[in-house]
C-alpha cells in the first residue's frame, strides 16, 4: 500500500477547503436538502449542541410548507370569493438560517411552577407532567407525519397579579431559581423554553430587558401576553389589556440585537390574542429575520367558539404565523363539549404551528 508523504497531507489540507467552498456554489441544492434532512431529524434543534454557522435556508422548500400551512380551500369551494383573495400565507421576509418555524410544529405546556391552577405546567408533579406533554408530542406526531413536533415548556416568568405589589405595577417577576428550574426540566424532555410576560401596570420595553441574560439561550423564547397589559389604569382581571405594534416591534428588535449579537437562531415571539382590541396597528408590526412571530389564539371555550375567534380574530389580520391554545378544563366545562383534536385543529385555515395546552 502506498503512504502518502507528510507534504501530501499539507496539499489536502489546503486544497479540502477550496473544493468545498467551490461544491457549495456549484451544487446548492445538495446543501439545502442538508437542511432540511438536519431540521426535520432534530439535529440542528438539540440545544446541547453549540452551533455558530448555519446551513443556508431551504427557500423552495420554505415557501412550499407556508403554502400547505395555509391551508386554503381550492378555488372550486368559493361560491361568490375568489380564491385569489385568501390572506395566507403571508409574504415577509424570509428567516435567518437556523429557525424554527415553519419546518416544526411547536408543542406546549403552560404554567407556572408556583401554581397548579395557571396551568398544567405547574399542576402536575414534574415526571407526570413531562409524560403528560409527551403524549400531546405522540398524537401531533401521529396527526401530521410530515411536520416534526417540538415539545416546550411555557413558563409565565413575569406574573399579573390581582394587587398593586410594592411599586404598584400590578405584577411579579419570578425570581432565576425559578425559571432556573424550568431550564432544568426542560433540559430533560430535550424541550425548549418560553418564558411569557404578563406586565400589569409595567410595559415591555422595562420587563423584557431583565431576562435578557435568558435570551442569550439558543433554546429559550419569548411569549407577551396582551390580556395582561393594562394601559387604561384598571388593574388585571377586571378587564382585557392591550399590546400596540409599538410594543411588539419594542420587543422584537430588542431580541433581534440578542440574536445578531450572539449569533443565534432565530427566536419566537408569542403573542397571544383573543379579541380585536388586544392587539392594534396590526399592520405596522415588523418581521424581522432573526425573529419569527405567532399569533396566537387565546381564550377558552367549546369549539364552534373557538373556530370562531380563530376565524375572525386571527384569520383576518395576518402577521406571520399563528397558535391555537388549548384548555385542558375550561374548554370542556360546558356539558357535551370535547376537547380538540389534532385533527380539528389541522382543518383550520390556516393550520396553527404553534399549540398550547394550559
Amino acid at each position: 500500500m502506498k503512504i502518502l508523504k507528510k507534504k501530501h497531507i499539507h496539499w489536502l489540507f489546503l486544497i479540502f477547503p477550496v473544493l468545498l467552498f467551490i461544491s457549495f456554489f456549484t451544487f446548492p441544492k445538495f446543501f439545502s436538502n442538508m437542511v432540511s434532512f438536519l431540521k426535520s431529524n432534530d439535529i440542528i434543534w438539540d440545544k446541547k449542541i453549540t452551533v455558530s454557522v448555519f446551513l443556508p435556508l431551504d427557500t423552495v422548500a420554505y415557501d412550499k410548507k407556508l403554502n400547505e400551512l395555509a391551508n386554503n380551500p381550492t378555488p372550486e369551494a368559493f361560491e361568490s370569493k375568489p380564491a385569489s383573495l385568501n390572506l395566507w400565507p403571508v409574504k415577509t421576509v424570509y428567516p435567518n438560517t437556523g429557525a424554527i418555524l415553519p419546518f416544526n410544529r411547536i408543542i406546549a405546556y403552560y404554567g407556572n411552577l408556583y401554581s397548579t391552577k395557571m396551568g398544567v405546567l405547574g399542576e402536575y408533579p414534574e415526571d407526570e407532567m413531562l409524560k403528560r406533554l409527551d403524549t400531546e408530542v405522540k398524537k401531533w406526531e401521529v396527526a401530521d407525519p410530515n411536520t416534526p413536533v417540538l415539545s416546550a415548556l411555557h413558563y409565565i416568568a413575569v406574573v399579573a397579579q390581582s394587587f398593586p405589589g410594592s411599586d404598584g405595577k400590578y405584577r411579579s417577576r419570578m425570581p432565576g431559581s425559578e425559571i432556573d428550574k424550568v431550564l432544568g426540566i426542560a433540559d430533560k424532555a430535550n424541550a425548549i423554553v418560553f418564558l411569557d410576560f404578563q406586565v400589569g401596570f409595567s410595559d415591555l420595553q422595562t420587563e423584557v430587558p431583565l431576562f435578557e441574560k435568558y435570551l442569550k439561550l439558543p433554546h429559550v423564547h419569548l411569549g407577551v401576553d396582551a390580556e395582561f397589559s393594562m394601559k387604561a389604569g384598571i388593574r388585571p382581571g377586571k378587564m382585557v389589556g392591550t399590546l400596540d405594534a409599538e410594543d411588539i416591534n419594542f420587543t422584537t428588535n430588542y431580541i433581534a440585537k440578542i440574536v445578531r449579537e450572539n449569533n443565534l437562531p432565530p427566536k419566537v415571539l408569542v403573542v397571544h390574542r383573543y379579541t380585536k382590541d388586544m392587539i392594534t396597528n396590526y399592520k405596522m408590526i415588523n418581521i424581522l429575520p432573526e425573529v419569527q412571530i405567532v399569533m396566537h389564539m387565546d381564550g377558552w371555550g367549546e369549539m364552534a367558539k373557538k373556530i370562531g375567534t380563530y376565524k375572525y380574530i386571527i384569520y383576518p389580520e395576518p402577521v406571520q404565523f399563528t397558535g391555537f391554545k388549548l384548555f385542558y378544563k375550561n374548554d370542556i366545562a360546558t356539558p357535551g363539549t370535547v376537547l380538540m383534536t389534532p385533527q380539528d385543529l389541522l382543518k383550520l385555515s390556516p393550520q396553527p404551528i404553534y399549540i398550547q395546552y394550559q
